[in-house]
């Protein structure tokens, strides 16, 4: 929510210049975006610049999420940090009745640079622009006035860095002479839609230079982050400057990190009395059964407090209490959800979840449901709550997330652009929480792995490997994420026809893979519907997934053709005529969703992987017959 910079009248109410929805804040628009308002464009501030009031802020902290995050962020910058309480925020919320300078977020106006509706000329705002009641107007050559708008192009680098495109050196850079020394620039636009038709003329000396040109531009970054504060917040930078449009689609990728809110099992009663404060300080070092039985028989109050349990449950308890607390031993996200929807109590008639609870979830028994073969077990989640965190953002690529759903940093060559100063005060991120439901379907493993086997899938896997490979990737994910990656859009698709929710407001949450030693193998798919208001939903997701073969036959039936058959189904990723690297059979006839409900941007789909299609052999199909 972009507010006004000034108040100038304490008694006369002003409204924002701008409004965005929290969730937004969290998405589509956090720090360092660029976003479109009536009359001008702006990039919303860092986290310095939000504002909670008189009111504070609504923290929505969650410790298993904050271990998981905190070698992230050092990984960005060895100087980022989380405090100890109110580490996760939800942005503030402005009152557009009553706006206030010091509540909501404070935004910059870019780029800095406009251009005139009436003589297509480009300037700076203090380069002859009048302010009028809000709107720049420019008075042209012929005497007459016209409202200027900000230019579309602006410059950026892959680091995030962001700043005005460079228009007097690009307009003068096949120049012999160099810049001119008053350049007086003009944006013609021969034809809309084709850049090599618009052009940046000089009338000073005649010069002029295509925007196509601007495809490869020959300057170094410098490293701006107009998001966090002037040139005080510049980092060096020796990345190449890439032309980038404010609203197109690759300005802006937030790297969102989201835990599903998991009730803290039941306590251990060695843990508790481990736990106690005299106790702990005479047992924390202890590592063997040996000094364990010594201090038992020296220390009356440790004998007391744990000599009716056997010497391996208090070694584990120590060793259990000792690692509580640091990233070292924290299992990650979803191998931590997994076990907990697995290990899932019965449903049972009539149970109904406590008012309040943050999780629960149920194992629907088999004699209650007809599971079709290849499909092991349902659970449905008729309460969740799901906590999600921006990190941090990149431009022109997205950053991909490991199975986990986590952020990898360590490593790589280069790193997204950071909500806020590293060195500042600031030791929050912004957060949203979805309140909602859930359906959660869980594959056979037996028969999983013996289709994994398979000489046909294992060929596919060698051929969507190359394919990946050719893309520049360099972390597979492997034919079982493909599989469940697939079968998850599909379905997804089917339930939205019947379930009361639209298919943009369901989304997926994807189970797969090993990530730790002796771990689960997981190998599931959930689909979730939510709101970050106060009422939840309404259970419709959860009914209809009771009737899970039912949808199972629906998506079967929506797979196995495509409106852009046999061309969809015979696409070769491989190929060096393809353009979808990460796509087998897939594409917009088919498996794309909304972005908005797909954890990977609509890649890593292969619809061949889960029914037959036209040309691909049917084994290959995971459910080679109708479920």
């Amino acid at each position: 929510m972009a507010e006004p910079t000034k108040r100038k009248d304490p008694k006369k109410k002003t409204a924002p210049e701008g409004k965005l929805r929290q969730s937004q804040l969290v998405t589509t628009f956090g720090p360092g975006s660029m976003v479109d308002l009536v009359d001008r464009a702006i990039v919303v501030g860092g986290l310095e610049h939000w504002g909670f009031g008189k009111k504070g802020y609504v923290a929505l902290d969650d410790a298993r999420l904050r271990r998981s995050l905190i070698p992230r962020l050092k990984a960005l910058d060895p100087d980022l940090d989380l405090a100890k309480e109110g580490y996760f925020r939800m942005p503030p919320e402005g009152d557009a009745k009553d706006a206030f300078p010091g509540v909501g977020v404070r935004a910059l106006e870019f780029p800095r640079w406009f251009v005139c509706h009436g003589c297509r000329r480009l300037l700076r705002a203090a380069e002859g622009l009048e302010n009028v009641k809000g709107r720049y107007r420019h008075t042209c050559a012929n005497k007459k006035t016209a409202s200027a708008v900000p230019v579309r192009f602006v410059a950026a680098c892959k680091r995030g860095h962001l700043t005005d495109f460079p228009w007097i050196p690009f307009a003068h850079q096949d120049r012999a002479e160099g810049n001119c020394e008053r350049a007086e620039l003009y944006l013609e636009e021969k034809s809309l839609g084709d850049v090599a038709r618009i052009f940046v003329r000089c009338s000073n000396c005649n010069h002029q230079t295509s925007m196509s040109k601007a495809s490869v531009l020959p300057y170094k970054c410098n490293g701006d982050r107009p998001w966090l504060g002037g040139r005080a917040a510049n980092e060096p930078c020796t990345e190449q400057l890439k032309l980038l449009v404010r609203t197109a689609s690759d300005a802006y990728f937030a790297q969102v990190v989201s835990a599903l809110r998991l009730p803290d099992p039941d306590p251990d009663p060695v843990r508790l009395r481990v736990r106690d404060k005299d106790v702990w300080k005479t047992v924390q070092n202890v590592t063997s059964a040996d000094e364990l039985a010594m201090l038992t028989k020296l220390v009356p109050h440790v004998s007391t407090a744990i000599g009716s349990f056997t010497g391996v449950q208090v070694l584990a308890a120590i060793a259990a209490e000792r690692d509580a607390g640091s990233t070292a031993g924290e299992r990650p996200l979803r191998s931590e959800e997994y076990d907990r929807i697995m290990n899932a109590p019965l449903d049972q008639p009539g149970l109904v979840p406590e008012p309040g609870v943050q999780f629960a979830a149920y194992r629907v028994p088999s004699h209650r449901i007809d599971l079709p073969p290849g499909v092991r077990g349902l659970v449905v989640v008729p309460e969740l709550r799901e906590v999600r965190v921006q990190v941090s953002f990149s431009r022109f690529d997205s950053v991909n997330a490991n199975m986990q759903g986590e952020y990898e940093f360590e490593g790589r060559k280069v790193k997204p652009a950071v909500l806020t100063l590293p060195t500042g005060s600031q030791k929050w991120l912004p957060a949203a929480e979805v309140r909602g439901e859930g359906v959660f379907v869980e594959l056979d493993q037996e028969r999983l792995v013996a289709w994994e086997k398979s000489d046909l899938v294992q060929k596919r896997a060698e051929q969507l490997l190359k394919a990946y490979e050719a893309d520049g990737g360099t972390e597979f994910p492997g034919v079982r994420f493909y599989l469940l990656h697939s079968l998850s859009h599909l379905l997804l698709t089917a339930v939205s026809l019947e379930c009361g929710y639209a298919a943009s407001a369901i989304r997926e949450r994807i189970y797969c893979g090993q990530a730790e030693l002796n771990g689960p193998n997981m190998a599931g798919v959930m689909l979730t519907t939510g709101t970050t208001g106060s009422e939840g939903t309404l259970g419709g997701l959860v009914e209809e997934g009771r009737r899970i073969r039912h949808h199972l036959r629906e998506a079967w039936d929506l797979g196995r053709l495509c409106s852009n058959d046999p061309v969809c189904a015979a696409h070769d990723p491989s190929s060096e005529a393809s353009d979808r690297r990460t796509e087998g059979a897939a594409c917009h006839g088919c498996l794309y969703i909304a972005e908005c409900s797909c954890e990977r941007f609509n890649r890593f789909l292969d619809r061949a992987l889960v029914v037959p299609t036209i040309g691909n052999d049917p084994a290959l199909a995971y459910f080679g017959e109708r479920p």
